[in-house]
């Protein structure tokens, strides 16, 4: 991934919300490309190692779901979690965060983290494949910006933070308010 690259075109298996349909699990799956979650949209788009893990759920997603209101008055249509999660995983993590502005996108089998070639390997620590941590500013599909922690690779043993917290991407919004908003 970097700036000035359009982003990979994948298709997402995702889950919605589906009140037609009766009983305990009220959900259909939905595929959306891509195109779906960034064409003609200004979005800020972070990923992490994986959904309910320590740094995620208390520091990067609930940090980025608070600074929403102030992204979106500096030019940002949405926000989007991704992790290399089901959307089981992803869609419970969301309800047990509570996001109300936040969406959250699952790439299970890791297909677009490997094609922006942020796909690692964390065997170290029993995760298997998942995606390093960034964050990115995406105009139209186009990396505007990105936010990538430093010293990616396969089984880092640590779980740096710092380059893509949400405080980090909002200081540059509003240090480039005027540029594209």
């Amino acid at each position: 991934m970097k700036v000035g690259e359009k982003l990979p075109e994948v298709t997402f298996q995702t889950r919605l919300r589906d009140e037609t349909i009766e009983g305990p699990n009220p959900y259909r799956w939905e595929a959306l490309t891509t195109s779906d979650y960034f064409k003609g949209k200004r979005v800020v788009l972070f990923s992490l190692p994986g959904a309910f893990t320590p740094t995620c759920s208390t520091y990067q997603l609930p940090g980025f779901e608070k600074a929403a209101a102030e992204m979106a008055e500096l030019g940002i249509d949405a926000i989007y979690c991704l992790s290399v999660n089901d959307a089981f995983v992803m869609n419970q993590w969301a309800k047990q965060q509570g996001l109300e502005n936040v969406k959250v996108i699952p790439d299970g089998s890791g297909e677009f983290t490997e094609k922006v070639g942020m796909l690692v390997r964390k065997d170290n620590l029993g995760f298997g494949c998942r995606s390093w941590r960034y964050a990115a500013i995406i105009d139209d599909g186009v990396v505007e910006k990105l936010f990538e922690e430093p010293g990616r690779c396969d089984n880092h043993g640590e779980d740096p933070y710092g380059e893509s917290s949400p405080e980090t991407v909002l200081a540059y919004l509003r240090e480039h308010q005027g540029a594209k908003a």
